[in-house]
C-alpha cells in the first residue's frame, strides 16, 4: 500500500481517514466528496424513516464505498441497521474503509472488491436498501440494480451529470436515459424526472415498480429515494406515469401527454407555434409529503451538521409534494410581457385567492409550481403591476 498524507474528517458521529488530494475527482486514490454532506446527511434521514415503516431490521448495500464515510455513517447512525456492505473495485478503497470501519468500533460490516453491476447480481434479493452515488451515470447500474432489488426495498439513486439530464448534452442524455432532455427554465425538474423514468422503465423488465419518496436537485447532482414495488398488474399501472413534457419557447405555455407511445400535440394551443418536447420521463409525483414530514422529524433525533440546509430543502419538497409536473420562472415570464417583477409572495397570494396551487420550488429560488396556465399567470401579473 502506498504512503499518503492522511486526512481526518468527522460527518454526524463518525469520524474517517483517507489520503489526502487536490481537487475531488475520480482521480484521487480514495474518493471523498466533501460536498456531498448534505447527500449522506439526507440519505440517514429517509433511510431511517424507511426503517421505522418497514418496522424491522435492514440490510444496506453502498454500492460504490470510497472511503467508506457512507455506508459507516449508515451504521453507526442509523437504528435498526443489520448488516453493512460496502463495495468498491479499488483495493485502496478497501484497505480505507476497513480502517474507518475499526476507527468507529463498528462490527455487521463487509467490505467487498468487486465491478458494481456483478456485485449486484451476486447478492440478489439481500439488501432492502441499495445506495447508488457514483462518479458520473448512474445508468449502468440499474439493470443490476433491478434484478437484485427485492420487494419493499428502498432504492437511492444519485447522478451527477446533470449536463446532460438537462439538455446541455442532449446526445449523451439520449445515449445514457434513452430519452430527449430540453434546456427549459424547469430543466432540472425534467433532469429528475428522465432518471425517474429511466429507473421505472429499466425496473419494470422484472415487474418491479417505483414510489418516488423524495427528490432534489442540489449543485452538481441530482438524488432519488424510490421504494420498490413488484407484481405485474401493479408495475404496468405505473408505467401509466411514463410520458412527455411539451414546451412553447414563445409564449412558455407547457402540457403533459401521459403514456409512452401516445400522440402529442405538434402545435401550442395558446400561441399557435411549435412545441417541443422532452421524455419519455416521469410524469407521476416527485415528492411524498407524508415520507418527506417524517424525514423532517426525524432531525431532532439525529446529528447533522447541515441541519438548517437539509430542514430548508425538506420543507420547500413537502410543499411541492401535491403540485403539478413543472414549475414558472417569474423573472422569465415578466422579461416576455416586458414589465418589472411583482413580490414573489404577491404572485403567488393572487393565484391562491383565485383558487390556484401556488408554491415555491426548490429547484429555483424565483421558481413557481402551480396549476394555473400561462394566460392565467400574465393576467395576474399584468394586473399587479398596473397597482404599483
Amino acid at each position: 500500500m502506498e504512503e499518503y498524507k492522511i486526512k481526518t474528517i468527522e460527518e454526524g458521529l463518525t469520524k474517517i481517514e483517507f489520503p489526502e488530494f487536490d481537487k475531488v475527482s475520480s482521480d484521487a486514490p480514495v474518493f471523498y466528496n466533501p460536498h456531498m454532506e448534505l447527500n449522506r446527511d439526507l440519505s440517514i434521514l429517509a433511510i431511517q424513516v424507511f426503517q421505522k415503516e418497514q418496522k424491522r431490521e435492514i440490510n444496506i448495500c453502498d454500492l460504490f464505498g470510497g472511503s467508506g464515510i457512507r455506508g459507516i455513517r449508515y451504521k453507526n447512525e442509523i437504528d435498526g441497521v443489520g448488516e453493512i456492505s460496502i463495495n468498491d473495485i479499488s483495493e485502496t478503497a478497501n484497505h480505507y474503509e476497513k480502517h474507518n470501519i475499526k476507527l468507529n468500533n463498528l462490527e455487521d460490516i463487509e467490505v467487498y472488491q468487486h465491478d458494481a453491476s456483478m456485485f449486484l447480481r451476486m447478492k440478489r434479493g439481500e439488501f432492502d436498501v441499495i445506495d447508488i452515488d457514483p462518479f458520473g451515470t448512474p445508468s449502468p447500474f440499474l439493470d443490476s440494480s433491478g434484478y437484485c432489488a427485492k420487494r419493499n426495498s428502498l432504492l437511492c439513486v444519485t447522478a451527477t451529470d446533470t449536463s446532460a439530464l438537462c439538455g446541455t448534452y442532449k446526445e449523451p442524455c439520449i445515449r445514457k436515459y434513452n430519452a430527449k432532455p430540453y434546456k427549459s427554465e424547469y430543466c432540472h425538474e425534467t433532469g429528475i424526472r428522465i432518471l425517474a423514468g429511466f429507473v421505472a422503465l429499466t425496473l419494470s423488465k422484472y415487474a418491479k415498480c417505483i414510489d418516488v419518496k423524495m427528490s432534489h436537485s442540489t449543485e452538481h447532482y441530482m438524488r432519488l429515494y424510490l421504494e420498490i414495488k413488484k407484481g405485474s398488474k401493479r408495475t404496468d399501472e405505473t408505467l401509466n406515469n411514463i410520458g412527455y413534457i411539451s414546451h412553447c419557447k414563445n409564449c412558455l405555455h407547457r402540457q403533459t401527454s401521459n403514456g409512452l407511445a401516445s400522440s402529442i400535440d405538434a402545435i401550442c394551443p395558446v400561441c399557435g407555434e411549435k412545441l417541443i418536447h422532452a421524455g419519455p420521463l416521469w410524469l407521476g409525483p416527485i415528492q411524498n409529503g407524508e415520507f418527506i414530514q417524517k424525514m423532517i422529524e426525524e432531525t431532532e433525533n439525529k446529528k447533522i451538521n447541515s441541519e438548517k440546509e437539509a430542514l430548508k430543502l425538506l420543507n420547500k419538497c413537502h410543499d411541492e409534494a401535491n403540485a403539478p409536473a413543472t414549475f414558472f420562472d417569474i423573472h422569465l415570464i415578466c422579461k416576455t410581457l416586458k414589465i418589472s417583477a411583482p413580490k414573489f409572495d404577491l404572485i403567488l397570494d393572487e393565484l391562491k385567492k383565485e383558487g390556484f396551487i401556488a408554491v415555491k420550488t426548490h429547484f429555483k429560488p424565483l421558481g413557481m409550481k402551480t396549476d394555473a396556465s400561462i394566460e392565467n399567470i400574465k393576467n395576474i401579473l399584468i394586473q399587479l403591476q398596473s397597482k404599483i
